[in-house]
């Protein structure tokens, strides 16, 4: 695998840490694009300038996460947001009541769709405001 790779899914994936790291020893000429990742050498980097770049997210990161809250015993609301407050406090809004639990789910985990199967990270591509409601699930019991 090669630094370019690498770096283009530590975008995707938004593991924002690997991202600025990359990113700070490819601004310092201690790695190229083509190198392979075998090459990379984090204590090459200045740990103090990257923890900055990170602080002050340099490279722009507004990680959204899905939440599953649960309404009633068989109901279940699925929620972007960008922390578990902020999907807690969207479902309080929006449903006038507090859920009963509220679990992070990973962007990869996949479901059917209709005839077709989808990831939560595709199905963010849908949306542009967050927090905002996902789907809805009825357990079947």
């Amino acid at each position: 695998m090669f630094v370019e790779e690498l770096y283009l899914d530590s975008i995707r994936f938004e593991e924002s840490s690997l991202a600025h790291y990359i990113h700070h020893l490819l601004t310092e000429q201690k790695i190229s694009l083509d190198d392979n990742i075998s090459k990379l050498d984090f204590d090459q980097a200045d740990h103090q300038k990257v923890a900055e770049m990170i602080q002050t997210n340099v490279l722009g990161f507004h990680k959204i996460c899905i939440y599953s809250l649960k309404m009633n015993p068989k109901e279940f609301v699925f929620i972007f947001a960008a922390n578990e407050h902020e999907a807690i406090q969207f479902y309080i809004k929006t449903f006038q009541q507090t859920p009963l639990n509220c679990h992070e789910y990973t962007l990869d985990y996949q479901l059917s769709r209709g005839n077709d199967v989808i990831s939560f990270r595709d199905m963010r591509k849908e949306f542009t405001i967050f927090p905002a409601i996902a789907m809805y699930f009825k357990r079947e019991s």
